[in-house]
């Protein structure tokens, strides 16, 4: 999942930025928009043509560097690129961010992947396009809490810039405003600007602190408390067998909500509640329980081999067509989403 195309996936590198999120905001002591190690660029722009002008530019001016350049967009867009650059265009690394992104929160590891697979290179380019008209609300919620993720995760890179466009032709235009928050720096009909409005790296624990709306439907729920699991798995086995799920997706969708609850378990004081729902064509299951979670990256950082804890929510993910976390004070929710019919 989420392999480069012609390039394995790297493993997890011992030299990628693991801090704690204080001690990212705690290295970020620049002006707010000032530049820094990470360029994160929003690229706004209203057809294929101003697209394929800007993108190519900032993937041409990468080849003639001979600096690393790495393009996760539609494969659409993917195959007119590779047209256009031809024979450049072979050193670049594509990889389709319909199948990467899909759940936003697989897309950070991709980044890691690709900047720890070139630990000599001076600089990095990255391009980027994880919003695209059709994604769910709570996809695209999660896809600007990931906008505004890099901004943490890649804090510590030398010099990493990545571009992510933006359809204004298609997308709402409270989409495109949001950009100017999670990103430092805008870029319209080829003019850079910086966001006045760009939230900072802080503005990702905003985003993680913020509850998630309320069921739009009926639930059914089961309070757990110390002791083995077997209810839980029993419990939502049966619910997503009734939602449509049938196979692999059923044991998937209940592994995944098993970690979840032992998390809860284990880390959120001994219990917790596990409710489930239906919404049209997707199967809902959330976890909730009084524990704090201080890490927004929580599940998007791939476990080192030693490591015990922190599998969990990772696990979540490879495993889910989407995972939504908040830890607001009030504890911490995890709503995995599996869609009845998987998209192909």
């Amino acid at each position: 999942m989420g392999r480069w195309a012609r390039l394995p996936n790297h493993p997890f590198s011992d030299r990628a930025e693991r801090g704690t999120f204080a001690h990212v905001l705690g290295v970020e002591a620049r002006p707010r928009g000032a530049a820094a190690g990470f360029r994160h660029q929003a690229l706004i722009y209203d057809d294929d043509d101003r697209f394929f002008a800007g993108v190519s530019g900032f993937v041409t001016a990468a080849v003639d560097a001979n600096e690393p350049v790495a393009v996760v967009v539609a494969a659409s867009k993917i195959d007119r690129l590779r047209r256009e650059l031809g024979r450049e265009g072979d050193q670049v690394q594509y990889a389709d961010m319909t199948e990467v992104g899909s759940n936003p929160a697989r897309i950070i590891p991709v980044w890691r992947d690709f900047v720890d697979g070139h630990p000599t290179a001076a600089r990095l380019r990255g391009v980027g396009e994880p919003m695209w008209a059709g994604r769910s609300h709570a996809e695209m919620a999660e896809c600007q809490l990931h906008e505004s993720l890099l901004n943490v995760a890649f804090a510590g890179v030398s010099d990493f810039h990545l571009v992510c466009p933006y359809d204004a032709s298609a997308l709402d235009p409270e989409t495109i405003a949001l950009a100017e928050h999670t990103h430092p720096t805008m870029e319209r009909d080829g003019h850079l600007e910086p966001s006045t409005a760009y939230d900072g790296p802080s503005g990702a624990l905003g985003l993680f602190t913020t509850p998630l709306p309320r069921p739009d439907a009926d639930v059914d729920e089961l309070r757990f408390t110390l002791g083995p699991l077997h209810d839980v798995r029993r419990f939502v086995a049966d619910a997503a067998r009734r939602a449509g799920l049938t196979g692999e997706r059923v044991d998937d969708v209940v592994l995944a909500a098993n970690e979840i609850a032992s998390n809860s378990v284990l880390h959120g004081g001994g219990a917790g509640v596990i409710r489930t729902w239906q919404l049209r064509d997707t199967f809902l299951c959330e976890v909730r329980d009084a524990g704090q979670i201080g890490d927004p990256l929580v599940g998007r950082v791939r476990p080192r081999r030693e490591e015990m804890n922190g599998r969990g929510v990772w696990m979540a993910n490879e495993l889910c067509d989407l995972v939504q976390v908040r830890s607001p004070a009030t504890g911490t929710v995890v709503r995995l989403h599996m869609r009845v019919s998987p998209r192909t």
